[in-house]
């Protein structure tokens, strides 16, 4: 699957300090993957940052097509329970 970034996502991944071939990574074998709204998918990969000392998520938002997955926003948060779909 390729995997093309918006401006947007690009800014916010730069911000944020998170790299594009963790995300490109993450998007081709996620944790956890949530259809949206508007067609959006959800990636999402729980991970502990060292910096901070605690686990976090990270969360990709984009749509998917024809074999090209566009990456609108990546962010990160500690709000764990808020998002994680939990196995059933």
């Amino acid at each position: 699957m390729n995997v093309v970034f918006s401006e947007h996502a690009i800014f916010e991944m730069q911000r944020r300090q998170i790299d594009k071939q963790s995300v490109a990574n993450m998007v081709k074998n996620p944790q956890q993957k949530i259809l949206s709204k508007k067609e959006r998918v959800i990636v999402q990969e729980k991970y502990v940052d060292y910096d901070e000392n605690k686990e976090m998520l990270l969360r990709i938002i984009g749509k998917e097509k024809e074999g090209v997955f566009y990456v609108i926003t990546v962010y990160k948060t500690s709000k764990i329970e808020k998002y994680w779909i939990k196995e059933v």
